[in-house]
């Protein structure tokens, strides 16, 4: 008895009621400080992002021209991906969609597949009056009801590779690069926009057309690409008491062959005075009659030569001329920024330069020469010369002057010796339509659009099996595998029976 009285005695408790308060104290202290932890940190990541790509491959970063648009975004915007979620380029559109609603949270993207989701199809047929078996695969932009749709079977460059010679040659088509978000950058802008930017070409002295699709002198892409920068461009004519109108936001002069009668030029040179902006592209076919052009820009410290530039060492043709060299103006710089080689290809360009005899005075005009020649140019027609390079454009502004108020803003002009560089053939050489539009916006004062939009390369891995790497590969994915795992599983259960 005494034995099982010691032997209970000896028994006690191993935690006190204190010690036990205290350890669940400290679990609840804990707890609540992990709990502590996660919203932290949710709310850091909430509040200030930062992403990782694990792959090349799936990163889907926005340009700076890209972002800087997004952050002028303050209306809600939303976007409709009509599309067949099996197509192999959805996956890239939603995911750069998902990187325009993460930069701004006011674009809402949806999805609907027009095969799987009936219902759903129906109802955005009726809202965006769509009909037609050829509205199928759209990104479909809406703001306030200003609408702007986006095919998506336009947004990829393909290049044809032969799979088989002979004398039936067989293609495959193979996407090389995707255009989405210079698409999807410019639909913002249009629907975003209350009131659409206007630009007019001046006509009636033998101008490139701007609806015309003539390979070398047709301006229909150069037109095209002022669209996709949200500008409606048209056509104007300065004769008789016509003058420039109160919506113009840029004028073009593009390579008048014609002589500009003394009136229209007064009424050029008013629009400048007040503020106007000027895009000026001359053509060296039409230097047996001055355009007139010449004593205006001189009025404004521009001087243009007579006679066209030669560069025997940058030409392909004797006439044509590759540029290389680069000034550092706002129009020019988003073309050799991060160091990427920049060239632009003219045809017969005239020199265009800053008139040595302007005298800089207060808020008078200056003159930034924009690109220039190679260094042993010369004239044509001028004689031997000494070789030189020459410039071949230049920007020029006008600063505000004290206590005088201009009706459209500050005098801003931009002035090339050549114009078909803009033309239908050779707007698509290298870099002449970054140039057109990145002087237009300059011109329209539009500088948070002044960086590139380039397309995404798209990258495919091809793998080349024989016959009996296939055999191989097929016993590995039907046997090797599944027989593995049998055997790790038999292993394990072999030790805990033992």
């Amino acid at each position: 008895m005494r034995s099982a009285m010691e032997a209970n005695a000896s028994i006690r408790p191993s935690f006190s009621a204190r010690r036990r308060w205290a350890h669940w104290t400290r679990v609840a202290v804990g707890g609540l400080s992990v709990l502590a932890l996660v919203v932290m940190v949710n709310y850091l990541a909430q509040r200030h992002p930062v992403r990782w790509f694990v792959s090349p491959e799936a990163e889907t970063r926005l340009s700076p021209q890209t972002r800087a648009v997004l952050e002028t975004i303050t209306n809600e915007v939303r976007v409709t991906v009509f599309y067949d979620r099996e197509d192999p380029f959805y996956p890239t559109v939603t995911a750069l969609l998902r990187e325009y609603q993460l930069a701004n949270p006011r674009i809402q993207v949806r999805s609907v597949d027009y095969l799987r989701e009936a219902g759903a199809a129906q109802q955005v047929f009726a809202e965006y009056q769509l009909a037609g078996a050829t509205n199928k695969n759209l990104i479909l932009f809406d703001c306030q009801g200003r609408v702007m749709r986006v095919d998506g079977r336009a947004l990829t460059q393909y290049t044809f590779d032969q799979v088989k010679g002979g004398a039936e040659p067989e293609f495959v088509r193979r996407p090389v690069a995707f255009y989405g978000e210079r698409a999807f950058t410019a639909a913002l802008l249009a629907v975003t926009q209350t009131r659409p930017l206007r630009a007019y070409f001046l006509a009636g002295h033998e101008e490139h057309d701007p609806e015309s699709n003539h390979e070398t002198v047709g301006y229909q892409k150069f037109a095209g690409l002022l669209r996709q920068n949200c500008i409606v461009p048209a056509t104007l004519s300065l004769e008789g008491t016509n003058t420039v109108p109160d919506d113009c936001h840029l004028l073009i002069v593009a390579g008048p062959l014609r002589p500009i009668p003394a009136e229209t030029l007064e009424k050029l040179e008013h629009y400048l005075q007040q503020g106007g902006r000027l895009l000026v592209l001359l053509n060296s076919y039409g230097l047996s009659r001055s355009s007139g052009l010449e004593s205006l820009l001189a009025r404004w410290g521009v001087e243009v030569s007579l006679w066209p530039v030669v560069d025997r060492a940058n030409t392909v043709t004797g006439q044509d001329i590759k540029v290389l060299r680069f000034g550092q103006h706002p129009v020019v710089r988003p073309l050799t920024e991060g160091g990427t080689p920049a060239a632009l290809h003219l045809w017969r360009p005239r020199a265009v330069g800053r008139l040595a005899a302007a005298v800089a005075t207060a808020g008078s005009v200056t003159v930034s020469e924009l690109f220039y020649s190679g260094e042993r140019s010369t004239l044509l027609g001028a004689g031997a010369g000494t070789p030189s390079a020459f410039p071949l454009a230049v920007a020029v502004e006008k600063g505000a002057v004290p206590g005088v108020v201009t009706e459209r803003g500050t005098t801003r002009m931009v002035v090339v010796g050549d114009s078909f560089f803009l033309a239908n053939q050779l707007i698509e050489s290298v870099h002449n339509a970054d140039f057109g539009a990145h002087a237009v916006n300059w011109l329209l004062d539009r500088g948070f659009l002044l960086h590139q939009v380039g397309p995404r390369p798209v990258r495919e891995f091809r793998v080349t099996l024989s016959a009996q790497q296939m055999r191989v590969l097929q016993w590995i994915l039907l046997a090797g595998m599944p027989g593995g795992l049998l055997l790790v599983g038999g292993l394990i259960w072999w030790r805990r029976r033992n």
